[in-house]
């Protein structure tokens, strides 16, 4: 597994320190594993770490290959990995893994804090989001 790359923005570095301990461990993997992702995924190039509406959101500015995925704590609880509302990435998702996934509409898929991560279902769904426009 490669390093990971350190978290460039300092206002992003803080939204990460602002999560409690489990929540930011297990976004912080998430994390590692949009970086992982995009790096071998061919066609989504370099990856941009900003904040989006006050969470860490990762982009494709370069190729713009994909929609915009970003990583928060939901009002219910848990943690989530958010796509944009009017795109395909959650259904397509839930149609591969049905029932198999709390879902928010079609913004989000919400992961329980004391379990282990899909972490195989939660890469076809990131790849899915880098290249959503491909």
């Amino acid at each position: 597994m490669a390093p990971v790359p350190p978290i460039a923005d300092p206002k992003v570095a803080a939204a990460f320190e602002a999560f409690a301990p489990d929540e930011r461990e297990m976004l912080l993997l998430l994390r590692r594993l949009i970086l992982e992702v995009a790096a071998e995924t061919q066609g989504v190039g370099r990856i941009e770490e900003t904040l989006k509406w006050g969470q860490p959101a990762y982009l494709t500015p370069e190729t713009k290959s994909g929609s915009t995925i970003r990583l928060g704590v939901p009002k219910s609880g848990g943690i989530a990995i958010y796509a944009h509302c009017q795109s395909s990435i959650i259904s397509d998702f839930d149609a591969v893994f049905p029932g198999d996934f709390t879902l928010d509409g079609n913004r989000a898929v919400l992961l329980p804090t004391d379990a282990d991560l899909p972490l195989d279902a939660l890469r076809m769904l990131i790849r899915s989001g880098l290249t959503y426009h491909l």
